[in-house]
């Protein structure tokens, strides 16, 4: 079968089959091969992927072991902490502070974030930097974060959270390359991203966000624990409603 993967990914950054192949240095009849669903030699697809800027897992998820995939996954981890709480401040600032492409932060209300002023001037610099920025926040009407609240005993102030979260927000809403989204979704995890590195703050039943673990992540050629996690988090960012 096709590669529509692959294909697409060429098209999306303008790469013909003549361009890819003089890159790597091949016969353009082979790229043409792979485009139709020939399988390339482990090094032409890691040459491929790194060329075109996506996981090599993604454009051949059938070409790499249970094992490869297994242990590049585990490469990918950097640190558990056993609650977001212990996760050092200092920490959250240079995660951000080391964007160079895109930031990303998918809460309920992650109000951690917005009131560290310190955070909110280096997303500011950032979007002039020309780093795209993408923040979804819990829609406070919801029945996803009225039930979110009723699980964690504070009932209607998770609404009240998101609220308040929206207007600590305010100095950056009309700041150009900062986007804002609502969203009603079961958030399984909050997802903080900085291009190929995550946060993952896990959500634990009856237990505040703040008390449970979080992932430090950072992508890894192979490893596929990162990107499962950027496609939930563009996965909401599309269902989101932009904020008014």
């Amino acid at each position: 079968m096709p590669n529509e993967r692959l294909r697409t990914a060429m098209l999306e950054r303008g790469i013909t089959p003549t361009g890819l192949a003089d890159v790597l240095e091949v016969d353009p009849k082979s790229v043409e091969r792979w485009i139709s669903g020939r399988l390339p030699y482990r090094r032409h697809r890691y040459a491929v992927a790194a060329h075109l800027g996506v996981d090599e897992s993604y454009l051949w998820p059938d070409a790499l072991t249970r094992d490869h995939v297994a242990n590049a996954s585990e490469s990918e981890i950097i640190n558990i902490y056993p609650a977001r709480w212990t996760v050092p401040s200092d920490l959250w600032r240079t995660f951000f502070d080391n964007a160079e492409r895109e930031i990303g932060i998918l809460a309920y209300s992650g109000l951690f974030i917005p009131e560290d002023t310190g955070i909110l001037r280096i997303l500011r610099r950032k979007a002039s930097d020309g780093v795209r920025i993408r923040i979804l926040i819990g829609d406070p009407d919801s029945e996803e974060v009225r039930q979110r609240g009723i699980d964690e005993g504070i009932d209607m102030d998770m609404g009240a959270r998101c609220r308040n979260a929206i207007v600590l927000y305010q100095p950056l809403r009309d700041v150009d390359g900062i986007e804002f989204r609502l969203h009603s979704t079961i958030l399984y995890n909050s997802i903080y991203r900085a291009d190929d590195q995550v946060l993952v703050n896990t959500h634990i039943y009856a237990t505040p966000a703040s008390n449970a673990p979080v992932l430090h992540l950072r992508h890894v050629a192979g490893g596929d624990m990162v990107g499962t996690y950027v496609e939930s988090f563009d996965r909401v960012w599309a269902a989101g409603t932009p904020l008014d």
